[in-house]
Protein backbone atom coordinates (compact mmCIF):
# COMPACT_ATOMS: atom_id res chain seq x y z
CA UNK A 1 0.00 0.00 0.00
CA UNK A 2 1.51 3.35 -1.25
CA UNK A 3 3.01 5.45 2.08
CA UNK A 4 0.28 8.79 1.71
CA UNK A 5 -2.92 6.04 1.43
CA UNK A 6 -1.49 3.97 4.65
CA UNK A 7 -1.25 7.72 6.49
CA UNK A 8 -4.70 8.26 4.99
CA UNK A 9 -6.20 5.05 6.80
CA UNK A 10 -5.18 6.01 9.65
CA UNK A 11 -6.52 9.60 9.71
CA UNK A 12 -2.57 11.05 9.76
CA UNK A 13 -2.27 14.11 7.46
CA UNK A 14 1.74 13.54 5.92
CA UNK A 15 1.98 17.42 6.43
CA UNK A 16 2.29 16.67 9.79
CA UNK A 17 4.70 14.47 9.76
CA UNK A 18 6.66 16.90 7.30
CA UNK A 19 6.51 19.57 9.89
CA UNK A 20 7.25 17.29 12.71
CA UNK A 21 10.77 16.19 10.21
CA UNK A 22 11.36 19.78 10.39
CA UNK A 23 11.33 21.15 13.34
CA UNK A 24 13.56 18.18 14.35
CA UNK A 25 15.88 18.54 11.51
CA UNK A 26 16.63 22.09 13.08
CA UNK A 27 17.02 21.23 16.69
CA UNK A 28 19.73 18.68 15.48
CA UNK A 29 21.01 20.64 12.76
CA UNK A 30 20.02 24.07 13.41
CA UNK A 31 21.14 26.61 10.52
CA UNK A 32 23.59 29.43 12.57
CA UNK A 33 25.81 32.52 11.69
CA UNK A 34 26.74 33.49 8.13
CA UNK A 35 24.61 30.21 7.14
CA UNK A 36 21.71 32.16 9.46
CA UNK A 37 22.20 35.51 6.87
CA UNK A 38 21.50 33.28 3.71
CA UNK A 39 18.48 31.44 5.18
CA UNK A 40 16.81 34.91 6.24
CA UNK A 41 17.20 36.11 3.02
CA UNK A 42 15.78 32.66 1.69
CA UNK A 43 12.77 32.89 4.12
CA UNK A 44 11.97 36.95 2.90
CA UNK A 45 11.75 35.12 -0.71
CA UNK A 46 9.68 31.90 0.13
CA UNK A 47 6.95 34.56 1.75
CA UNK A 48 6.97 36.87 -1.47
CA UNK A 49 6.74 33.66 -3.63
CA UNK A 50 3.81 32.25 -1.39
CA UNK A 51 1.43 35.06 -1.38
CA UNK A 52 2.46 36.10 -5.10
CA UNK A 53 1.01 32.73 -6.21
CA UNK A 54 -2.18 33.40 -3.52
CA UNK A 55 -2.70 35.80 -5.51
CA UNK A 56 -2.30 34.24 -9.06
CA UNK A 57 -4.24 32.14 -7.53
CA UNK A 58 -7.31 33.73 -6.45
CA UNK A 59 -10.61 34.64 -8.31
CA UNK A 60 -11.63 38.37 -8.13
CA UNK A 61 -14.85 37.23 -9.64
CA UNK A 62 -15.26 34.76 -6.81
CA UNK A 63 -14.92 37.23 -4.20
CA UNK A 64 -16.70 39.85 -5.50
CA UNK A 65 -19.86 37.54 -5.71
CA UNK A 66 -19.61 36.36 -2.26
CA UNK A 67 -19.64 40.01 -0.75
CA UNK A 68 -22.68 40.82 -1.76
CA UNK A 69 -23.93 38.47 1.37
CA UNK A 70 -22.91 40.93 3.92
CA UNK A 71 -24.51 39.55 6.68
CA UNK A 72 -22.50 36.35 6.99
CA UNK A 73 -19.44 38.18 5.85
CA UNK A 74 -19.47 40.92 8.99
CA UNK A 75 -20.33 37.53 11.06
CA UNK A 76 -17.10 35.31 9.77
CA UNK A 77 -15.58 38.68 10.45
CA UNK A 78 -16.45 39.40 13.83
CA UNK A 79 -16.11 35.52 15.11
CA UNK A 80 -12.04 35.91 13.11
CA UNK A 81 -11.20 39.71 14.65
CA UNK A 82 -13.37 39.85 17.47
CA UNK A 83 -14.08 36.61 19.39
CA UNK A 84 -11.44 35.25 18.82
CA UNK A 85 -9.13 38.33 20.20
CA UNK A 86 -11.56 38.61 23.07
CA UNK A 87 -11.06 34.72 24.10
CA UNK A 88 -7.34 35.15 23.91
CA UNK A 89 -7.10 38.36 26.21
CA UNK A 90 -9.46 36.42 29.05
CA UNK A 91 -7.08 33.13 28.35
CA UNK A 92 -3.74 34.40 28.48
CA UNK A 93 -4.74 36.97 31.37
CA UNK A 94 -6.24 33.46 33.39
CA UNK A 95 -2.56 31.72 32.43
CA UNK A 96 0.29 34.23 32.05
CA UNK A 97 1.81 33.02 35.72
CA UNK A 98 1.79 29.48 34.20
CA UNK A 99 3.44 30.16 30.73
CA UNK A 100 6.52 31.29 29.01
CA UNK A 101 6.16 34.97 27.83
CA UNK A 102 6.60 33.87 24.36
CA UNK A 103 3.95 31.23 24.46
CA UNK A 104 1.89 33.81 25.73
CA UNK A 105 2.92 36.26 23.30
CA UNK A 106 2.31 33.33 20.71
CA UNK A 107 -1.46 32.39 21.96
CA UNK A 108 -2.66 35.86 21.91
CA UNK A 109 -0.93 36.53 18.52
CA UNK A 110 -2.91 33.81 16.81
CA UNK A 111 -6.19 35.15 18.24
CA UNK A 112 -5.79 37.85 15.71
CA UNK A 113 -4.91 36.00 12.80
CA UNK A 114 -6.79 35.92 9.55
CA UNK A 115 -8.72 32.53 8.41
CA UNK A 116 -7.52 30.31 6.39
CA UNK A 117 -8.38 30.28 3.00
CA UNK A 118 -7.98 26.58 1.07
CA UNK A 119 -9.24 24.25 4.46
CA UNK A 120 -11.68 26.87 4.96
CA UNK A 121 -13.47 25.76 1.23
CA UNK A 122 -12.51 22.56 0.79
CA UNK A 123 -14.54 21.66 4.35
CA UNK A 124 -17.44 23.92 3.19
CA UNK A 125 -17.81 21.93 -0.34
CA UNK A 126 -17.69 18.45 1.54
CA UNK A 127 -19.52 19.51 3.90
CA UNK A 128 -22.24 20.72 1.25
CA UNK A 129 -22.24 24.53 2.38
CA UNK A 130 -22.15 28.37 0.54
CA UNK A 131 -19.17 27.70 -1.37
CA UNK A 132 -18.77 31.06 -2.91
CA UNK A 133 -19.71 32.60 0.06
CA UNK A 134 -16.66 30.76 2.01
CA UNK A 135 -14.01 31.45 -0.79
CA UNK A 136 -15.34 35.37 -0.28
CA UNK A 137 -15.20 35.31 3.27
CA UNK A 138 -11.71 33.56 3.23
CA UNK A 139 -9.86 35.48 0.82
CA UNK A 140 -10.99 38.67 1.97
CA UNK A 141 -10.13 37.59 6.24
CA UNK A 142 -6.45 37.53 4.40
CA UNK A 143 -6.13 40.40 2.66
CA UNK A 144 -8.18 42.18 5.85
CA UNK A 145 -5.51 40.39 8.20
CA UNK A 146 -2.39 41.41 6.15
CA UNK A 147 -3.63 45.41 8.04
CA UNK A 148 -5.60 44.58 10.89
CA UNK A 149 -3.29 41.19 12.48
CA UNK A 150 -0.26 43.34 12.95
CA UNK A 151 -2.83 46.47 14.37
CA UNK A 152 -4.55 44.22 16.95
CA UNK A 153 -1.29 42.90 17.89
CA UNK A 154 0.03 46.05 18.46
CA UNK A 155 -2.60 46.84 20.99
CA UNK A 156 -2.80 43.56 22.19
CA UNK A 157 0.79 43.83 23.18
CA UNK A 158 0.47 47.94 24.37
CA UNK A 159 -2.10 46.23 26.79
CA UNK A 160 0.36 43.88 27.93
CA UNK A 161 3.23 46.70 28.77
CA UNK A 162 5.60 45.05 25.67
CA UNK A 163 6.76 47.48 22.73
CA UNK A 164 5.74 47.15 19.37
CA UNK A 165 7.81 48.43 16.30
CA UNK A 166 4.43 49.74 14.10
CA UNK A 167 7.11 50.22 11.16
CA UNK A 168 6.31 46.32 11.16
CA UNK A 169 2.76 46.98 9.33
CA UNK A 170 5.53 48.95 6.13
CA UNK A 171 7.24 45.62 6.37
CA UNK A 172 3.97 43.44 6.23
CA UNK A 173 2.45 45.45 3.51
CA UNK A 174 5.72 45.53 1.59
CA UNK A 175 6.46 41.53 1.68
CA UNK A 176 2.91 40.32 1.78
CA UNK A 177 0.69 42.81 0.19
CA UNK A 178 2.91 43.86 -2.67
CA UNK A 179 3.44 40.29 -4.13
CA UNK A 180 -0.31 39.52 -3.79
CA UNK A 181 -1.71 43.13 -5.66
CA UNK A 182 1.69 41.24 -8.47
CA UNK A 183 0.16 38.30 -8.67
CA UNK A 184 -3.67 39.72 -9.07
CA UNK A 185 -2.15 42.00 -11.60
CA UNK A 186 -0.26 38.68 -13.59
CA UNK A 187 -3.58 36.51 -13.17
CA UNK A 188 -4.88 36.66 -16.95
CA UNK A 189 -1.53 35.80 -17.96
CA UNK A 190 -0.16 32.92 -15.69
CA UNK A 191 -3.41 31.89 -13.94
CA UNK A 192 -4.11 29.26 -16.52
CA UNK A 193 -0.19 27.87 -15.86
CA UNK A 194 -0.76 28.08 -12.57
CA UNK A 195 -4.15 26.02 -13.05
CA UNK A 196 -2.43 23.32 -14.93
CA UNK A 197 0.42 23.18 -12.47
CA UNK A 198 -1.79 23.05 -9.38
CA UNK A 199 0.02 20.10 -7.33
CA UNK A 200 3.43 21.17 -8.28
CA UNK A 201 2.19 24.88 -7.01
CA UNK A 202 0.94 23.68 -3.60
CA UNK A 203 4.13 21.90 -2.99
CA UNK A 204 5.50 25.68 -3.42
CA UNK A 205 3.30 26.58 -0.89
CA UNK A 206 4.33 24.16 1.68
CA UNK A 207 7.47 24.18 0.98
CA UNK A 208 7.73 27.61 1.66
CA UNK A 209 5.96 27.32 4.44
CA UNK A 210 7.69 24.39 6.06
CA UNK A 211 11.32 26.72 5.24
CA UNK A 212 9.97 29.65 7.55
CA UNK A 213 9.67 26.77 10.08
CA UNK A 214 13.04 25.85 9.83
CA UNK A 215 14.63 29.10 9.83
CA UNK A 216 12.56 30.02 13.18
CA UNK A 217 12.92 27.26 15.18
CA UNK A 218 16.77 27.02 14.03
CA UNK A 219 16.63 30.68 15.39
CA UNK A 220 15.03 29.18 18.95
CA UNK A 221 17.66 26.15 19.09
CA UNK A 222 20.35 28.33 18.77
CA UNK A 223 19.10 31.00 21.45
CA UNK A 224 18.42 28.71 23.47
CA UNK A 225 14.58 29.17 24.52
CA UNK A 226 13.35 25.83 24.00
CA UNK A 227 14.94 24.77 27.71
CA UNK A 228 12.41 27.03 29.14
CA UNK A 229 9.55 24.77 27.56
CA UNK A 230 8.49 22.18 29.80
CA UNK A 231 5.82 19.11 29.05
CA UNK A 232 3.43 21.20 31.26
CA UNK A 233 3.39 24.25 29.69
CA UNK A 234 2.82 22.20 25.83
CA UNK A 235 0.42 20.62 27.51
CA UNK A 236 -1.19 24.00 28.36
CA UNK A 237 -1.11 25.40 25.26
CA UNK A 238 -2.22 22.36 23.67
CA UNK A 239 -5.82 22.32 25.67
CA UNK A 240 -5.92 26.25 25.37
CA UNK A 241 -5.65 25.54 21.26
CA UNK A 242 -8.92 22.84 22.08
CA UNK A 243 -10.91 24.66 24.51
CA UNK A 244 -10.86 28.11 21.92
CA UNK A 245 -11.48 25.81 18.96
CA UNK A 246 -14.56 24.45 21.01
CA UNK A 247 -16.13 27.26 22.30
CA UNK A 248 -15.47 29.40 18.80
CA UNK A 249 -17.42 26.37 17.08
CA UNK A 250 -20.16 25.86 19.07
CA UNK A 251 -20.82 30.06 19.10
CA UNK A 252 -20.44 30.31 15.53
CA UNK A 253 -22.92 27.02 15.26
CA UNK A 254 -25.51 28.46 18.00
CA UNK A 255 -25.18 32.10 16.44
CA UNK A 256 -25.79 31.62 13.42
CA UNK A 257 -28.69 29.41 13.79
CA UNK A 258 -30.48 32.34 16.33
CA UNK A 259 -29.66 35.11 13.53
CA UNK A 260 -31.24 32.94 11.13
CA UNK A 261 -29.03 31.64 8.65
CA UNK A 262 -29.54 28.73 6.68
CA UNK A 263 -27.92 25.24 6.66
CA UNK A 264 -25.89 26.43 4.26
CA UNK A 265 -24.67 29.77 5.02
CA UNK A 266 -24.31 28.11 8.73
CA UNK A 267 -21.82 25.29 7.72
CA UNK A 268 -19.51 28.51 5.91
CA UNK A 269 -20.02 30.33 9.27
CA UNK A 270 -18.59 27.56 11.55
CA UNK A 271 -15.58 26.63 9.29
CA UNK A 272 -14.35 30.02 7.75
CA UNK A 273 -15.10 32.00 11.26
CA UNK A 274 -13.62 29.21 13.38
CA UNK A 275 -10.09 28.73 11.81
CA UNK A 276 -6.72 30.37 11.93
CA UNK A 277 -3.85 30.49 9.55
CA UNK A 278 -0.80 29.02 9.51
CA UNK A 279 0.25 30.30 6.26
CA UNK A 280 -0.20 33.27 7.47
CA UNK A 281 0.58 33.27 10.54
CA UNK A 282 4.29 31.77 10.23
CA UNK A 283 5.24 34.63 7.44
CA UNK A 284 3.50 37.30 9.25
CA UNK A 285 5.52 36.36 12.89
CA UNK A 286 8.94 36.08 11.17
CA UNK A 287 8.29 39.69 10.35
CA UNK A 288 6.56 40.63 13.42
CA UNK A 289 8.32 39.35 16.06
CA UNK A 290 11.98 38.81 14.27
CA UNK A 291 14.54 37.77 16.98
CA UNK A 292 12.03 36.84 19.72
CA UNK A 293 11.81 33.45 20.21
CA UNK A 294 10.23 32.89 16.87
CA UNK A 295 10.11 29.22 17.45
CA UNK A 296 7.78 29.56 20.63
CA UNK A 297 5.74 32.35 19.49
CA UNK A 298 4.72 29.87 16.38
CA UNK A 299 4.40 27.32 18.21
CA UNK A 300 0.62 27.82 19.62
CA UNK A 301 -0.47 28.11 15.70
CA UNK A 302 1.19 25.00 14.94
CA UNK A 303 -0.60 23.27 17.40
CA UNK A 304 -3.84 25.03 16.64
CA UNK A 305 -3.59 24.45 13.03
CA UNK A 306 -3.33 20.84 13.39
CA UNK A 307 -6.35 20.44 15.62
CA UNK A 308 -8.47 22.45 13.33
CA UNK A 309 -7.53 20.18 10.42
CA UNK A 310 -8.99 16.85 12.42
CA UNK A 311 -12.01 18.48 14.34
CA UNK A 312 -13.27 20.62 11.03
CA UNK A 313 -12.91 17.43 9.11
CA UNK A 314 -14.78 15.25 11.04
CA UNK A 315 -17.56 17.95 11.46
CA UNK A 316 -17.79 18.26 7.87
CA UNK A 317 -18.40 14.79 7.06
CA UNK A 318 -21.06 14.80 9.85
CA UNK A 319 -22.59 17.72 8.01
CA UNK A 320 -22.51 16.11 4.45
CA UNK A 321 -24.71 13.53 5.81
CA UNK A 322 -27.55 15.62 6.21
CA UNK A 323 -30.32 14.70 3.67
CA UNK A 324 -29.77 15.19 0.23
CA UNK A 325 -32.96 17.40 0.31
CA UNK A 326 -30.79 20.57 1.81
CA UNK A 327 -29.29 21.49 -1.76
CA UNK A 328 -25.61 21.93 -1.94
CA UNK A 329 -24.68 25.52 -3.12
CA UNK A 330 -21.30 25.64 -5.08
CA UNK A 331 -19.35 23.67 -7.13
CA UNK A 332 -17.43 20.90 -5.26
CA UNK A 333 -13.82 21.67 -5.03
CA UNK A 334 -10.39 19.48 -3.49
CA UNK A 335 -9.60 18.51 -0.58
CA UNK A 336 -8.42 20.99 1.80
CA UNK A 337 -4.15 21.77 1.22
CA UNK A 338 -2.10 20.09 3.86
CA UNK A 339 -0.19 23.85 4.47
CA UNK A 340 -4.05 25.62 5.04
Amino acid sequence: MPFRQTLARYGIDPYLIAIAATVAAAAILPVRGSGAVVMNELVIAAIALLFFLYGARLSTESVISGLTHWRLQLTVFLSTFALFPVLGLIATGILKPWLPADLTLGLMFMCVLPSTVQSSIAFTSIARGNVPAALCSASVSNLIGMVITPVLTALLLSSSGVNFDFGAVEKILLQLLVPFVAGQLLRPFIGGFIKRHRAVIGYVDRGSILLVVYAAFSEGVVAGIWAKVGVESLALVLGLDSLLLVIVILTTTYGSRRLGFSKEDEITIVFCGSKKSLASGVPMANILFPGQGLGMIVLPIMLFHQIQLFVCATMAQRYARRPAAAAPVGEPLPQPAAGE
